[in-house]
């Protein structure tokens, strides 16, 4: 009986006494490193109850500071848009021939010509979205300077990305046809001219550009089309020895029918396709006029319908071979003056 009242007396005197054995110098010290003093106090210079941590075999009376964790870098925020991806640049060909690249720019408009005495030649920018791709093929190509630069008509799709090229380039002279608009993207077309100290040069049936070996003319606007910017298009045939390219804008069948009208020699190999293969261009008449063997569409994704089938049946049955931006990438013509070859980034050559 006694040793059953001995064995709870002994455990909770081990209890009471437990706190202060473990709190006693030189006892365990707290996550500080340090702790109170409870036994012994004097001996250490300490009074009972007071705070301390051993420091190399002695004390100091100051609690040690609980360390901050180190803050992890934030991640880098990632971008909002997705990187455009990169474009594919045209290859530059050997001087001698004359060579037509017409950019891949999506849905819209923008064709350079380099002759075989070296001379550059630009028809339209694409839209504001595209400047600075028009940029890098003329930089792939190594222009650094422009001997014309032909904006056909005022549409953003055409104009857009001129004055990217005007910021960038040695542009020595401009040409467009005689009609305004009032868009901000037309402004930034003549703001840029303007900035380059160039003025524009007027462009009607027979204006030509003065170039070595190679006729350039203008075959319209003939007439005033009021609000019809697409009319108004600036329509020029490119000549280099036997062969010829004619380059449309978007001229609607009003301009084309003054075309057939005026007894113009419409007849060209090439073709580049009006208002983006749409239906309002590209009239039959129009096609028997040219009766080009080869007929290029810029395009791209498009709510417009463009290019439209019935004109694409129309070129099929007329035997021209088709080539379009949307499918073959850039499409570059090589004419030595007898013959006409093509290459593409994308898709099969021609």
């Amino acid at each position: 009986m006694k040793k059953r009242i001995a064995i709870p007396m002994i455990l909770s005197v081990l209890l009471i006494l437990l706190p202060v054995i473990a709190n006693a110098h030189p006892g365990r010290t707290d996550s500080n490193g340090g702790h109170y003093c409870r036994t012994n106090c004097a001996k250490w210079g300490l009074e009972n109850g007071e705070y301390h941590y051993h420091n190399g075999g002695g004390s100091n009376l100051t609690p040690a500071a609980t360390a901050k964790p180190t803050a992890k870098p934030k991640p880098a925020a990632k971008p909002n848009t997705t990187p455009a991806p990169a474009i594919a640049l045209p290859k530059k060909q050997n001087v001698g021939t004359l060579q037509v690249y017409f950019f891949d720019v999506g849905q819209g408009d923008s064709t350079l010509i380099r002759t075989p005495k070296d001379q550059y030649i630009l028809i339209d920018g694409g839209n504001n979205d595209q400047g600075k791709n028009v940029v890098k093929y003329l930089n792939a190509l190594g222009v650094k300077t422009l001997d014309a630069m032909v904006a056909t008509h005022p549409d953003a799709d055409h104009i857009g990305g001129l004055d990217d090229v005007l910021k960038a380039l040695d542009v020595k002279s401009v040409y467009a046809p005689k009609v305004s608009h009032t868009t901000e993207t037309y402004k930034d077309f003549l703001t840029a001219v303007k900035n380059e100290g160039r003025t524009i040069k007027s462009v009607t049936k027979g204006v030509a550009i003065p170039l070595t070996g190679v006729d350039a003319k203008f075959l319209a606007p003939i007439n005033s089309y009021g609000d019809d910017l697409n009319d108004w298009s600036a329509v020029l045939k490119v000549t280099y020895k036997n062969k010829s390219f004619l380059f449309t804008g978007d001229a609607e069948k009003a301009s084309e029918n003054d075309m057939l009208a005026d007894g113009l020699n419409l007849k060209a190999d090439v073709l580049k396709v009006g208002h983006h293969g749409s239906s309002s261009s590209t009239s039959k008449a129009f096609l028997d006029a040219v009766k080009p063997k080869y007929a290029v569409i810029s395009v791209g994704k498009n709510n417009y319908g463009h290019p439209d089938s019935g004109i694409l049946a129309r070129l099929k049955n007329a035997n021209v071979s088709v080539l379009r931006t949307d499918q073959k990438g850039t499409i570059t013509a090589i004419c030595d003056g007898n013959n006409i070859t093509f290459t593409t980034t994308k898709g099969a050559s021609k």
